[in-house]
């Protein structure tokens, strides 16, 4: 199997690249200088042009971890949003229709697109109400992966991801709380704890993505990617700090910021149909994920 991972230095794609080495020729691609790997494509971060991804290559799979992953960034650069969650995500699916038709196309999107639900577990099929930019942006990069899968026959599909975590990433909840108990005694949060999130650790994502890359039927549809287990706020917030050994205060404000959603919890029947079962509860995921902090 070939595969050319798109944002291949970051969180998920470099751990994609990791995973899917061990058995299949990986090509990738990102924004980040490489000069030691002679299967990478770097491009420029708005002005890319991905046909030099494509071109004279004949990829099986191609797997999109590319684009701004932050909402507060959204809300207030939303054109720099829109071009890496939307204006690529066309690129790259044009580039295949002229060079790699052939070439499945996994895009990753997000929860954000379901903003509140009205009911939970989240379905697929539930009308998507999304609440920042980088929802909306991740919707809209879903029906371009449908209108090419209609429109030119391409193999194509999205995969909601729920809040993924693990070693290796430096950005949202568990990273925000590391950086903030730093030598204080009182650490500040949005919100009242009481919201609910959907975890789930890195390795399983990437071992789905693997079930979706061989199982699946590349029919323009979105798949949700979560573990079906809801958890507070409040909860893992408690349970990080704990690893952490961190005794000081925690407040949370009260207020949540834009762009943020209340509950979240996935149904998962369609990725569990190929196959998948979470295998690191949260508990041993934030151990992970600590140990990985204090190296």
């Amino acid at each position: 199997m070939k595969i050319l991972i798109i944002g291949s230095k970051g969180f998920i794609g470099s751990h994609c690249v990791d995973y899917f080495s061990s058995f299949a020729q990986v090509f990738e691609c990102d924004v980040v200088t490489d000069y030691d790997n002679a299967n990478y494509f770097l491009i420029d971060t708005v002005n890319a042009d991905y046909k030099s991804c494509f071109d004279n290559h004949n990829y099986d799979l191609c797997i999109n971890c590319s684009g701004a992953a932050s909402v507060p960034d959204s809300v207030k650069q939303p054109l720099r949003d829109f071009n890496l969650n939307v204006l690529n995500v066309f690129k790259i699916l044009d580039a295949i229709r002229q060079l790699n038709p052939s070439c499945k196309f996994i895009n990753l999107s997000s929860a954000a697109v379901y903003g509140n639900p009205l009911s939970l577990p989240v379905v697929e099929s539930q009308n998507l109400n999304p609440v920042s930019p980088y929802g909306y942006h991740k919707d809209m990069a879903e029906n371009i992966c449908r209108e090419f899968h209609k429109l030119y026959d391409l193999n194509t599909c999205s995969v909601r991801v729920f809040s993924a975590y693990g070693p290796g990433l430096k950005k949202q909840l568990f990273w925000d709380l590391y950086k903030k108990s730093i030598d204080k005694d009182e650490v500040e949060l949005f919100g009242t704890g009481n919201e609910t999130r959907d975890f789930i650790y890195v390795t399983d994502l990437v071992h789905a993505l693997k079930l979706i890359a061989t199982g699946h039927s590349f029919n323009g549809e979105s798949l949700n990617l979560g573990t079906g287990i809801e958890t507070s706020i409040e909860d893992v917030v408690t349970t990080f700090y704990k690893e952490l050994n961190y005794t000081g205060k925690i407040k949370f404000k009260g207020t949540n910021r834009i762009g943020d959603p209340i509950n979240w919890v996935a149904q998962i029947n369609k990725i569990a149909d190929l196959g998948f079962q979470p295998q690191v509860s949260l508990s041993q995921g934030l151990h992970k994920y600590t140990e990985w902090l204090k190296e």
